[in-house]
């Protein structure tokens, strides 16, 4: 390119042209950040050992949720204690001091209904 004298008037206008192409999308008086951030929800009580399947349970949009003992398993990343496999009352009793367990799928607003002889467990959601 044949060097442009600055000072003339089209030197100018490529001076402004290659300051505006170097600070295009930038603007003094635009944050610097536009990330959206969540607002501060409080934390649900749920055992931090429950609180991947909580977090599975409150992001699903169907009404009800089916998992197999297997896909527990997996998301819990332990097997759960050997009650839940053959004791629906491990899945349906009242939440108790001993029993936080259950507070993974009532903090996401749903009720466990286990078919334990077809190891699934139905988890519906509350109105």
């Amino acid at each position: 390119m044949a060097h442009v004298n600055l000072f003339s008037p089209v030197g100018r206008v490529i001076a402004r042209v290659s300051a505006w192409l170097r600070n295009r999308g930038r603007r003094e008086d635009a944050p610097v950040s536009l990330r959206v951030t969540p607002p501060d929800e409080p934390r649900p009580a749920v055992p931090a050992a429950y609180m991947p399947l909580f977090t599975y349970l409150d992001r699903r949009y169907a009404a009800t949720v089916f998992l197999t003992f297997e896909q527990i398993e997996a998301l819990l990343g332990f097997v759960p204690p050997a009650p839940a496999f053959a004791d629906a009352a491990w899945w349906t009793g009242p939440c108790g001091a001993n029993d936080r367990h259950a507070a993974a799928w009532t903090a996401a607003r749903r009720t466990a209904a286990p078919q334990l002889s077809a190891r699934v467990v139905a988890f519906e959601r509350l109105p």
